[in-house]
Formats: C-alpha cells, sequence, structure tokens
C-alpha cells in the first residue's frame, strides 16, 4: 500500500513537472511566433479608424486562439478577411456592427459567454459604438 502511494506520488510530481515545463517551454514558443507589435487583421485599418488590438495567445497545429480588444467607441477595424474559419467567444457584454463588402451592416448585441462563428473567408469591417471596449476569444479553426 505504501510504495502504491510512493508510486502515485512519484508520478504526480513528475507530472508536474512536466506540466511546468510544457507550459514554460510552450509560452517560449508562443512568444517567437508573435510579432513584434499586436498581429492585425490582414487588411491595415483605414486613416482615421481607431486602433484594435488583437495578440495571438496560443497556437498548434490545429487552432490559433487570439485575444482581441475593440475600444469603445471604435469607428471601425478597417475592411478585412478572415482566412479561416472561427468561433469567437465574447468576454464582455456589448454591440458590434458588422459591414460586410457590398455595405450591408449587422448589429448584434452580446452578453458575456455569447458565442459565435464565422466561415472561412469571411470579409467585414467592425465597430463597436458602446461605451465600453469590447473583448472578444477568438478560435481560428486551421
Amino acid at each position: 500500500m505504501l510504495r502504491s502511494k510512493l508510486t502515485f506520488l512519484a508520478g504526480a510530481l513528475a507530472g508536474s513537472a512536466f506540466t511546468a515545463l510544457a507550459l514554460t517551454a510552450g509560452s517560449a514558443g508562443l512568444q517567437a511566433l508573435r510579432a513584434p507589435e499586436a498581429q492585425a487583421a490582414k487588411a491595415a485599418p483605414k486613416a482615421g479608424a481607431i486602433k484594435y488590438s488583437t495578440q495571438v495567445v496560443f497556437e498548434n497545429e490545429r487552432v490559433r486562439v487570439k485575444d482581441v480588444t475593440f475600444p469603445a467607441g471604435v469607428l471601425d477595424t478597417g475592411m478585412h478577411t478572415h482566412d479561416l474559419a472561427h468561433v469567437g467567444v465574447i468576454l464582455t457584454e456589448g454591440k458590434l456592427v458588422f459591414t460586410e463588402p457590398d455595405g450591408k451592416k449587422e448589429t448584434a448585441s452580446f452578453t458575456s459567454g455569447s458565442v459565435g462563428f464565422r466561415a472561412a473567408n469571411a470579409t467585414h469591417m467592425v465597430a463597436s459604438p458602446g461605451p465600453q471596449p469590447m473583448r472578444v476569444i477568438e478560435v481560428e479553426l486551421k
């Protein structure tokens, strides 16, 4: 019985050490993948647009996870295309206005925890007209 407890404890300690090492190595690897500045959308915002921020927080061969913040009152992000299908998880309550290339607009109200999906090659411009910043976790499917 004592031997099995010691074996379990040794395994748990080894697993913890391995996890800590993997997380540290993974974090260093992600730092190498990030651009010196926060990665921007494919097309740069047009002149006069208030900048939004996007940062890759995790990436592997199957997904890329971004933390995106739209400042309060952002005019728009500029027209851009998402090459990959993605799921957005809303972290903060608010509204976003999506404008398609043909000018069609969709205003969406979100609560914290809302989830949405966009297919690959979605082209749009996003505005955050509310008084509070909007924060979204975007999971891109490779």
